[in-house]
């Protein structure tokens, strides 16, 4: 009896742990799962931390990841350790990582050339006017539509970097004699019609290689929005800039097509949702912002402004028209010059 009773003892206390460890092991599995929900997205920029428009794309990943409430997290990279602004659309593409910022008129013609007419200047008139032309018009949508789906990218946010305008270490720029013999940076195709109609020399340069190249006298003139002078520091050099604005420089937060799709829908929803709430404050501050680090270049750094204007402005407008357009227009398709000329400002 006393046998019998001490099994069945034996066998009680395996049944109660063989229903402990089912419980463990469930809690456990349950666990793995949580952990497993929580689903990563890398967001390469190329804009040092003082850029307005890194600050935006900061301000999305942690709003995004705010709300994802453990189940999506976008990790950011503030000093540009990724991809480069030359180097990210082929990586975006190649899955190489889930989310990137691309300015178009850097990054997308090399994909799509009639992409060039975002940088003709005198184009557009605003962002957002350049914003409806690839949205709303059947030429620019169609030239959207075949931009990512080349690149295998879909709009996250817009997160412009702003006008774009001629700063010179050396020249005023207040005349079209004022850039000869000037030596400048290409960053962009368009940019090369314009330097040789102003006998300006040039050579193709990355952001990453300007401040050295300014400092070392191997180039002294730039095309840039505002931001650059600040967020790289090239107003240690430069001393001079040009109004008014020639073109407007947007940049969109792109994300990998086939990532952005494998997301769970309310997940994919609430991104893009954060994307059009911060992307929206993003370009309603950009003109302001950009103004005021012109203000900073000036009261703080030495810089000088110069707005052409009168006889200078007709001359440089007349340089533009009989000299930069015709080789500007080799560049695009004819329809796709002729819808954006036709397109009017909302």
């Amino acid at each position: 009896m006393k046998l019998k009773s001490q099994t069945g003892w034996y066998r009680g206390r395996k049944t109660l742990a063989a229903a402990c460890l089912g419980v463990l092991t469930m809690v456990g599995n349950a666990a793995q799962d949580v952990l497993a929900e929580e689903i990563v997205g890398r967001l390469s920029y190329h804009w040092g931390p003082s850029h307005t428009a890194a600050g935006w794309a900061v301000k999305f990943a942690e709003e995004v990841n705010r709300r994802g409430e453990g189940r999506l997290r976008i990790d950011v990279y503030p000093q540009g350790q990724l991809f480069g602004i030359k180097e990210i659309v082929g990586a975006l593409k190649a899955g190489s990582v889930e989310m990137g910022a691309i300015i178009g008129i850097v990054g997308f013609p090399t994909v799509v050339k009639d992409f060039n007419i975002a940088s003709f200047p005198g184009m557009f008139e605003s962002l957002e006017h350049q914003r409806s032309f690839f949205q709303n018009t059947p030429q620019g949508r169609a030239l959207w539509d075949e931009t990512v789906t080349k690149t295998n990218t879909s709009l996250v946010m817009y997160d412009p970097v702003g006008p774009v305008l001629t700063c010179s270490v050396t020249s005023k720029l207040d005349s079209i004699d004022s850039y000869k013999g000037l030596k400048a940076r290409r960053l962009f195709g368009t940019e090369k019609p314009l330097w040789k109609a102003l006998k300006v020399d040039y050579q193709k340069l990355g952001t990453k290689g300007v401040y050295t190249a300014l400092q070392t006298g191997m180039v002294d003139t730039v095309n840039t929005v505002p931001n650059g002078l600040r967020a790289y520091s090239w107003w240690e050099f430069i001393k001079y800039c040009q109004l008014p604005y020639q073109s407007y420089a947007d940049a969109y937060l792109m994300a990998n097509s086939d990532w952005l799709n494998s997301l769970p829908e309310d997940l994919r929803q609430m991104m893009l949702e954060v994307g059009r709430e911060i992307g929206d404050a993003a370009t309603a501050g950009i003109m302001d912002a950009s103004a005021d680090v012109l203000d900073e270049f000036t009261s703080q750094h030495g810089g000088a402004v110069t707005i052409l204007q009168g006889d200078a402005k007709a001359e440089f407008d007349q340089m533009l028209k009989d000299k930069v357009f015709p080789e500007l227009s080799k560049m695009v398709s004819p329809a796709v010059i002729e819808a954006a000329q036709n397109h009017p400002a909302p």
